[in-house]
């Protein structure tokens, strides 16, 4: 089952290059992507599953396009376009980093060193947290975080480990202690966001900008806590964070349906028509399988995650993927962006796709994607 579904997200990956030549997608509707320029948040995914497909196929036309992809990154970070929040990791991490990974071309990480300098261009010192959004004394956003910034920081962690400057390692723990404090809550589930003083980093209060309400918990944000949680143990070895991860991890798969695939927020009404979110379960599998790689063989929550992705995945490729659909340019249905926005409530997500690409190549080839040197 798994090898079906690899070979499908490939053939559909290889299709969209021929069809969409340099382009990237975008968030559309009606099962289909808006295809253009990169300048939002989300293009290195598809990068990244470039690379992936190249990792799995050894096919030169990946490579190439994949590369050709880098420089367009290049020259964006160069304009200084549309880069003024704190997804840089998302961005150059599963592409410029991903150069380096596998092809270890030099330009490419240089790229990843310079995407590191321009995501500490969010650190504020005054506060002591990255800011995720806006210019800095924004009036909305000067002093907010939010969980996904766990999967940006592994740019930071990288680049400390490239060059020993001790700038890069300080901003991402205090920024990961930080979100353990204020954005994990007691019971083991998150805040979307957390808003303090830019001033001097008085806490003010949790709250949501895509979950059902402010106390609920958006399960996409639940998904970046586990894995983001997990990489920060695997740069800096903090038992804390490893156990933040599992506890998060936990609380995912108990508050799961019964085919194993999350609705959009935990805490929003199920009734017919409710979104799920495909997306949020690609990405908790590949957190899990993160986590299940540092257990000891012993421990009594290996079996559980092992289990609960087994599963999610299982659902997934049954229920939820295009196979079958070979003219479909996403490869998961029933994504959710911003559902109260009504922006992609129900759709193809990238980050969807990535992350249930790389799951599905963690689970047969061991290939854990982009985040973090081999």
């Amino acid at each position: 089952m798994w090898q079906r579904a690899i070979e499908d997200a490939v053939a559909k990956t290889k299709a969209n290059m021929e069809r969409f030549g340099l382009a990237f997608p975008h968030i559309a509707n009606g099962e289909r992507y808006e295809w253009g320029d990169s300048n939002d948040w989300i293009e290195g995914f598809y990068t990244g599953m470039i690379w992936l497909c190249y990792e799995y196929t050894g096919e030169p036309a990946f490579r190439d396009t994949a590369m050709k992809h880098v420089g367009l990154f290049r020259e964006r970070l160069e304009a200084k376009r549309s880069l003024d929040h704190h997804d840089i990791g998302f961005l150059y991490m599963p592409s410029a980093l991903a150069a380096w990974i596998v092809e270890r071309d030099e330009a490419g990480r240089r790229l990843a060193l310079q995407a590191a300098d321009q995501l500490m261009l969010r650190w504020r010192e005054e506060g002591r947290y990255i800011q995720a959004w806006g210019p800095k004394g924004d009036p909305k956003n000067g002093g907010r975080i939010i969980i996904d910034c766990m999967m940006n920081i592994p740019l930071l962690y990288w680049a400390y480990g490239q060059t020993g400057d001790e700038r890069y390692r300080q901003a991402a723990v205090v920024h990961a202690d930080k979100s353990r404090r204020y954005l994990m809550r007691g019971d083991d589930s998150s805040y979307h966001t957390f808003y303090f003083d830019p001033a001097d980093g008085r806490p003010i209060g949790g709250g949501t900008h895509q979950g059902y309400h402010d106390g609920s918990t958006w399960t996409r944000g639940q998904a970046w806590a586990i894995y983001g949680f997990a990489l920060s143990y695997r740069y800096t070895g903090n038992p804390l964070y490893l156990d933040t991860a599992k506890r998060a991890a936990r609380y995912f798969i108990a508050h799961l349906p019964e085919d194993h695939v999350a609705y959009w927020d935990f805490d929003a009404p199920v009734l017919p028509g409710t979104p799920r979110d495909s997306s949020a379960s690609a990405i908790a599998a590949c957190g899990m399988l993160e986590i299940v790689g540092h257990l000891a063989e012993d421990d009594a929550d290996r079996e559980l995650l092992a289990g609960s992705v087994q599963r999610a995945m299982t659902s997934l490729v049954r229920n939820y993927a295009t196979i079958g659909a070979p003219d479909a340019e996403g490869l998961l249905r029933h994504g959710s962006y911003h559902v109260r926005g009504g922006r992609g409530p129900d759709d193809f997500m990238i980050w969807g796709d990535y992350y249930y690409l790389e799951a599905l190549l963690r689970l047969t080839k061991g290939i854990p994607g982009y985040w973090y040197e081999r």
